[in-house]
C-alpha cells in the first residue's frame, strides 16, 4: 500500500462517525418525488462546507420536454432542483462525474417496518430507512471521497463534479436536465447500490397500461356477458411465455442470470365494478424489460405483435382487442464497453482497497446510466454500496462497512482517473 492509499484508508476510518451521521440525516429527511427540496438543501450545505463550487439547478420540464429521453413524471413545479458541487483543477487531466439521486419511493405500510422508515436507525452495523440503500449512502460515498482527498491535501489533475439529482425513480428528469444544460465530464460513476460490483450495462424498462374490454351483465346470467378478468387471465399467462421466448432469442453477456435480463411484470390490476356484475373492463399496468442493444421501438413492437397474436386466437379479443398504452418511465437500455478505461481504472481502485477483483455484471433495472451513454456520449458505470434487492422494500438498509469501502475505492479512482 502506497503512502497516499494508506492516508485514504486512515482518514476514511477517522471520519466513520461523521459519515454515518450524515447518511442518517439524509434518511431522516424524506424526499419523495416533488418533495426533494429539504434533502437537497442538506446536500448543498455539505458541498459548500467542502469549499466546492456549489450551485442549484432548477429542473423545469419546459427545458427538457422536447428531448427524446424526456419522461413526464407528473411533477413540474419550479421548486424542484438539482445540486452540483465542482472541485475544479487548473490542470488538464480527465474529469469525472459522481452522480446520485435523492428521490425515493414510498415506504409502503409502515407496520411492515421494524423501525420507522425515517429513523436512520443503526443495528448490526447497518443503517436502516427508506433511501439508505437506494441511494443516499451511495451519494454520501461520493461526497466523502472528495472530503477524504481534500483533508489529506490531494489536488486532482482533472475536474470532479458531484451531481445530486432528482427524478431518477420516475424517468430521469434530473440527470437529463444536467445533460441538456451542458454539464459534461470524461466519465461518470453513478453510485447506485451494486454491492460494489462494477455494472456498466443496464437493461431498459418500459411502463405500459393494458385496457382489456369485457361485456357487463348480471352475474345471475353471466353466460350472456364476457368477463374482462377471464380475458385478462389469457393475456397474463401468455406474457409469461412471451418473456421466456424473448430471452431465448437474445444472447447477452455479463448477467448473473441470462434468463432474467429483461423481465416483464404486471404490477397493478383494477377490474370489475360490482361483485354481482360480470366485469366490463380490466386495467393492468406493468413494465416491459428491454434487452441491452434493443431499441425501445423494437421492444414495443414485439410486445404489440404478441398481444395481437394472442387476441387473434380468441373470438372476443379478436373483435375487441386490448388497448396498449405507454406512459411514465420509458427507460432505454444502456452500455459502456467493458474494456473502457473508466472500467479498468475502477477495477484497479477496487483491487487497491480489497486486494481482490470485483465482478463485472449487467443489471436488469433502468437507471440514469442510459442518459449518459445514449444522450451525452459519456461512458458511465453503476457502482456503489448496498444490495439493490433491498431497495424499495420494508426494512431497507445499507451496511456501514460497505459504505466505508466504497469511499476508499472512489477516492482511489479519482487519483487513478484524473492523474492519467
Amino acid at each position: 500500500m502506497t503512502n497516499i492509499h494508506a492516508l485514504i484508508e486512515s482518514k476514511t476510518n477517522q471520519l466513520k462517525d461523521e459519515i454515518i451521521s450524515f447518511i442518517q440525516q439524509l434518511v431522516q429527511t424524506p424526499s419523495l418525488a416533488n418533495e426533494e427540496g429539504p434533502v437537497q438543501k442538506l446536500i448543498f450545505n455539505k458541498l459548500q462546507s467542502l469549499n466546492l463550487q456549489s450551485e442549484t439547478i432548477p429542473v423545469k420540464f419546459d427545458d427538457i420536454k422536447d428531448h427524446p429521453a424526456f419522461n413526464d413524471d407528473g411533477f413540474s413545479p419550479d421548486s424542484r432542483i438539482n445540486v452540483i458541487g465542482q472541485w475544479n483543477s487548473n490542470k488538464k487531466g480527465r474529469s469525472l462525474i459522481l452522480n446520485g439521486h435523492v428521490d425515493i419511493v414510498p415506504t409502503g405500510p409502515e407496520k411492515l417496518w421494524t423501525e420507522s422508515p425515517w429513523s436512520g436507525a443503526i443495528k448490526n452495523d447497518r443503517i436502516y430507512g427508506r433511501g439508505s440503500c437506494d441511494m443516499k449512502a451511495g451519494l454520501a460515498s461520493g461526497i466523502f471521497a472528495v472530503q477524504v482527498l481534500k483533508s489529506i491535501g490531494f489536488e486532482p489533475s482533472g475536474n470532479i463534479m458531484i451531481q445530486s439529482v432528482i427524478g431518477e425513480e420516475s424517468g430521469g428528469c434530473g440527470t437529463l436536465t444536467n445533460i441538456v444544460k451542458g454539464y459534461r465530464a470524461d466519465a461518470a460513476v453513478i453510485l447506485e447500490p451494486t454491492s460494489l460490483k462494477l455494472c456498466p450495462i443496464q437493461s431498459g424498462a418500459l411502463t405500459f397500461r393494458l385496457i382489456i374490454p369485457g361485456k357487463a351483465t348480471h352475474a345471475a346470467m353471466r353466460w350472456d356477458g364476457v368477463s374482462a378478468i377471464e380475458k385478462f387471465n389469457i393475456i397474463s399467462q401468455s406474457i409469461i411465455e412471451f418473456e421466456k421466448k424473448r430471452h431465448n432469442s437474445f444472447s447477452v453477456e455479463y448477467y448473473e442470470s441470462p434468463e432474467r435480463v429483461a423481465p416483464i411484470n404486471i404490477g397493478t390490476i383494477k377490474g370489475g365494478e360490482w361483485h354481482s356484475t360480470v366485469p366490463e373492463s380490466v386495467i393492468a399496468e406493468g413494465r416491459l424489460g428491454v434487452f441491452p442493444g434493443e431499441s425501445v421501438s423494437d421492444a414495443r413492437m414485439a410486445f404489440s405483435q404478441h398481444l395481437k397474436k394472442v387476441s387473434d386466437s380468441d373470438l372476443w379479443l379478436k373483435e375487441n382487442p386490448p388497448i396498449l398504452e405507454w406512459f411514465e418511465g420509458q427507460f432505454e437500455s444502456g452500455k459502456t464497453d467493458v474494456e473502457h478505461s473508466i472500467i479498468n481504472n475502477l477495477e484497479m481502485a477496487y483491487k487497491e482497497v480489497n486486494n481482490s477483483s470485483s465482478k463485472i455484471e449487467g443489471v436488469t433495472y433502468g437507471s440514469d446510466l442510459r442518459l449518459f451513454t445514449n444522450h451525452a456520449d459519456i461512458p458511465a458505470i453503476l457502482f456503489g454500496p448496498g444490495d439493490v434487492r433491498l431497495a424499495h422494500s420494508a426494512n431497507e438498509y445499507v451496511k456501514i462497512e460497505e459504505v466505508l469501502t466504497c469511499i476508499k475505492i472512489i477516492s482511489n479512482l479519482i487519483i487513478n482517473w484524473c492523474e492519467e
